[in-house]
C-alpha cells in the first residue's frame, strides 16, 4: 500500500501526510500552520505565498523532488504578471501536494508575525568607532600642478586631520569628482581606520558639511533568527532594532541538518548562502526605513554568528564542520566589503567586520558574549550560558576561561513541540499550575494579563491563543514537576494517579491539557510525553556542557550564572533550576544579560580597540569539544532526570519542594500521592 505524501512546514516544524492533490493551504490549515489567506483561496490576495524546498532532508526523513508540487497554473501566472512573485515562491491556495515536500512559510505570509526577542541591551560603550567623519577643504585643480582629485583630497585629509596613506575602492572613486564639485571643494569624508594597522580607507564622500549622521549595523546571525541593531556611530545610540527568521530553517532547524543538506545536495551550501544574504538585505532595507534614514549612510556592519552560520555567510562550504576534527576554514576575524558579501542594500564600499571564532563549534557569537560579559575579568567563578538552537557556554574568572558549544536543538524555541510555535502574539509564554487543584493559569505574548484575570479574553483579542513558545514550554514542564503531575524521570501520571482530569490518555502515555479552544475553532494546547522528552534532551545537552567545563576546572559549584540571549530574558531562574538546565546556585546569583552576543557586536562596532581586545582574548580561551569528550555522554544521561539523577540541588531545595512521585512501572503510585498531600 502506497502512503500519502509527507509535508513538513517550516519554521513551525509541523508535519503530516496528505492525499496527492491536496492544496498546500488546506494542509496548512489542517495542521494548524500559521499561513494567511483572506480571499478564500481564489488566488487574489497573495497572502498565502510559500517557498517549497527541494533536495534530500535527512533530518525530516524525506527527499523533496521538483515535481513534489503541482505545476505552475494560470492563476499563479496571472498574479505573477500583474503583481509579481519572488523567485521560487508559489501561492499556497493554488499549489497542490503531489509528493514528499518541505514548505517554508515566509514571515510576511504568517498571520501572527514572529517576535524576534533580541532587543538591544542598555550598555555604556566608550565611543571610538572605526569609521569617522572629517570635514575638509580641498585644493582646486591647477593645470600647472597636475594631480588627481583623489590625491588632493588625500593631501587635505593629511594636512588637516593627520590621516596618511589613504586608499579608496573603485565604487567610491567613481563618484568622487561629482561630489567635490557639488560641494565646491568643501566635503565631508567618511574614513575607516583598520585596527590592525592597515591603511585608512575612504568609504564615502558627502558635499559640504554632512550633518545627516553616520550609522553602523550590529548583526547577530543566529541559526533561527537574525537580529540587527542600527547604531549611530557618533553617539552609540541604537536608533532601530529589527529581526527576521533565518530562512535557512527550511533546509534544517539545527546546524548539523544544514551541514547534512550541504553534503547531500550539490550546490546546497550556495543555496543556503544566497538565502541568508537575501534575508540580511531585506532586514537592512526594513531597519533603515523604520529609522527614516538612507541606507547609503550605513557604512559599517559587524557580524557575530556560530561557525556554521559564519561559513554560510561567507560562502564557504560548512561540510568540514560536520565531522571531527571540526576544522574551520579560518578562525580569524574577517575584514571585508559589502560588495564581497553581495549585500546590495549597503554601499559597495561599506566595511564588514566578522568577529573571530574561538574554535570548532564555538563561534564568533561566543566571542561576542565573551566581549560583552568579560568572564576573564570576573573575581568569582561565573558560568555564562547563551542558549539558542546551539548553546554557547563560557566558564571562567581572572585565572582562566573555558568555552564549549552544546547542541540543544530547537525545542527551547518552541520547535519539535506538539503545540509549539515561535514567539508571536497569542503564544503562551508563561504558565503556573496550582499544586493543589492542578489547574493552569497562563500569559500570552501581546497581553500582560494572566488567563484567570478579568479582561483576559478581550486583551487577547480575535487572534486568540495560538500555541506555546519556548519560554512557555520550559515553564510548563517545570510546573508539571512542581505540581506532582510528572515524576523525576519526566514521566507524566494518569488522571487516576494524579487526581487531575487534565491528564488525558495519549496512547500508552498521557498528556496535560493546558487549553482547549476547539469549541470556538481554536487549537487544543497540550503538553505531551514527547514534548517533555524533547525538553529533557535539550536541557541535558545544556547541563552536560556546563558540567564538562566544571570538570575541566575541577569544581562542583560555580559562584554565579549569567543567562544570555532571549532565553535568559524570558525564563525565571527558578524554573530553569527545577528543570536542571543550569547548575545549582542561589537564585539571586542567577542574572539575565539580555542579548549578550548582540551587545558584543555593538561594542565591536562602536569601539575599535574592542576588536583588537577580542582577537587577543579568543586566543587565550581554552576550548572544550563536547562532541568527542566521553564524559559528555555520562553527564548527558545523568542530566535526563529532573532536575538531576545524581547532582544535589541544595539551593533549589531551599526555595522549592519537588513532590516524590513515581509513575513508571513498579513506581509507588499511591505512596507518591500520599506523600504529596501530606
Amino acid at each position: 500500500m502506497t502512503r500519502d505524501p509527507l509535508v513538513v512546514f517550516t519554521p513551525s516544524g509541523k508535519r503530516g501526510h496528505f492525499p496527492a492533490g491536496t492544496p498546500v493551504l488546506q494542509a496548512a490549515r489542517q495542521l494548524g500552520v500559521d499561513l494567511d489567506s483572506v480571499c478564500g483561496g481564489r488566488g487574489i490576495c497573495s497572502k498565502c505565498q510559500i517557498t517549497p524546498s527541494f533536495g534530500e532532508f535527512s533530518k525530516h526523513g524525506l527527499t523533496s523532488q521538483p515535481d513534489a508540487l503541482s505545476a505552475w497554473n494560470a492563476v499563479e501566472a496571472r498574479y505573477d504578471e500583474k503583481r509579481g512573485l519572488k523567485p521560487g515562491r508559489r501561492l499556497g491556495c493554488q499549489a497542490k501536494i503531489e509528493g514528499d515536500v518541505v514548505i517554508d512559510v515566509p514571515a510576511e505570509s504568517q498571520v501572527h508575525r514572529q517576535v524576534v526577542r533580541k532587543a538591544a541591551s542598555t550598555r555604556a560603550i566608550a565611543m571610538d568607532p572605526a569609521t569617522r567623519l572629517h570635514f575638509v577643504e580641498v585644493a582646486e585643480p591647477d593645470m600647472h600642478v597636475p594631480t588627481g582629485d583623489f590625491e588632493r583630497l588625500a593631501a587635505a585629509l593629511e594636512r588637516e586631520w593627520g590621516i596618511t596613506g589613504l586608499r579608496a575602492d573603485l565604487p567610491v572613486l567613481a563618484g568622487l569628482q561629482k561630489v567635490l564639485r557639488r560641494g565646491k571643494w568643501q566635503v565631508t569624508a567618511a574614513v575607516h581606520r583598520d585596527h590592525t594597522g592597515g591603511p585608512p580607507r575612504l568609504l564615502a564622500l558627502f558635499p559640504g558639511l554632512h550633518e545627516a549622521g553616520l550609522y553602523g549595523l550590529a548583526i547577530d546571525l543566529g541559526s533561527t533568527t537574525i537580529a540587527a541593531h542600527l547604531t549611530d556611530l557618533d553617539t552609540g545610540a541604537v536608533v532601530a532594532s529589527a529581526g527576521v527568521m533565518n530562512p535557512q530553517i527550511r533546509f534544517g532547524e539545527d546546524l548539523m541538518s544544514r551541514v547534512s543538506y550541504a553534503m547531500m545536495n550539490p550546490g546546497g551550501d550556495a543555496e543556503m548562502t544566497r538565502a541568508v544574504r537575501e534575508a540580511i538585505d531585506t532586514l537592512i532595507v526594513e531597519i533603515a526605513a523604520e529609522a527614516g534614514i538612507d541606507p547609503a549612510l550605513i557604512l559599517e556592519a559587524v557580524f557575530v554568528c556560530n561557525p556554521v552560520m559564519h561559513h554560510l555567510l561567507l560562502g564557504i562550504d560548512p561540510v568540514e564542520l560536520g565531522q571531527a576534527p571540526f576544522a574551520l576554514a579560518s578562525s580569524d576575524a574577517m575584514n571585508l566589503t559589502a560588495r564581497e558579501l553581495d549585500l546590495a542594500a549597503l554601499p559597495a564600499a561599506a566595511r564588514v567586520y566578522v568577529l573571530p571564532c574561538i574554535a570548532g563549534h564555538v563561534g564568533a557569537d561566543a566571542a561576542a558574549v565573551a566581549l560583552s560579559e568579560a568572564p576573564g575579568r570576573s573575581e568569582d567563578l561565573v558560568l555564562v550560558v547563551d542558549v539558542g538552537t546551539n548553546a554557547e557556554i563560557l566558564l571562567g574568572d581572572r585565572s582562566r576561561v573555558l568555552a564549549c558549544s552544546s547542541p540543544t536543538g530547537p525545542a527551547f524555541e518552541g520547535a519539535q513541540i506538539s503545540s509549539g510555535q515561535r514567539a508571536a502574539p497569542g503564544a503562551i509564554e508563561a504558565i503556573r499550575i496550582d499544586p493543589e487543584t492542578k489547574e493552569p493559569r497562563f500569559r500570552v505574548i501581546g497581553s500582560d494579563l494572566w488567563s484567570d484575570e478579568p479582561g483576559f479574553a478581550e486583551a487577547v483579542g480575535a487572534g486568540g491563543i495560538t500555541g506555546i513558545c519556548g519560554s512557555g514550554i520550559i515553564e510548563a514542564v517545570a510546573e508539571l514537576r512542581l505540581a506532582g503531575l510528572m515524576d523525576e524521570s519526566g514521566l507524566m501520571g494518569s488522571a487516576e494517579q494524579t487526581g487531575s482530569p487534565r491528564m488525558i490518555a495519549d496512547g500508552r502515555t498521557h498528556e496535560y491539557l493546558v487549553w482547549d479552544g476547539s469549541a470556538t475553532g481554536g487549537p487544543r494546547i497540550t503538553v505531551t510525553q514527547g514534548d517533555i522528552r524533547a525538553i529533557q534532551l535539550a536541557k541535558s545537552a545544556l547541563y552536560a556542557g556546563a558540567r564538562l567545563l566544571m570538570d575541566e576546572r575541577g569544581v562542583d559549584k560555580v559562584d554565579r550564572v549569567v543567562l544570555a540571549g532571549a532565553f535568559g530574558a524570558h525564563i525565571s531562574p527558578k524554573h530553569a533550576m527545577v528543570l536542571g538546565m543550569i547548575p545549582d546556585v542561589p537564585l539571586d546569583k542567577v542574572t539575565s544579560a539580555g542579548n549578550a552576543a548582540g551587545t558584543g557586536a555593538r561594542i565591536a562596532l562602536c569601539n575599535i580597540a574592542a576588536r583588537a581586545e577580542i582577537e587577543r582574548t579568543v586566543r587565550e580561551i581554552t576550548k572544550v569539544e563536547t562532541a568527542i569528550e566521553p564524559r559528555f555522554q555520562e553527564h548527558f544521561v545523568a542530566a535526563n532526570a529532573i532536575p538531576h539523577k545524581t547532582d544535589p540541588f541544595p539551593e533549589l531545595q531551599a526555595v522549592a519542594t519537588l513532590p516524590k512521585v513515581a509513575f513508571g512501572a513498579g513506581g509507588d503510585r499511591e505512596g507518591g500521592r500520599r506523600r504529596r498531600r501530606r
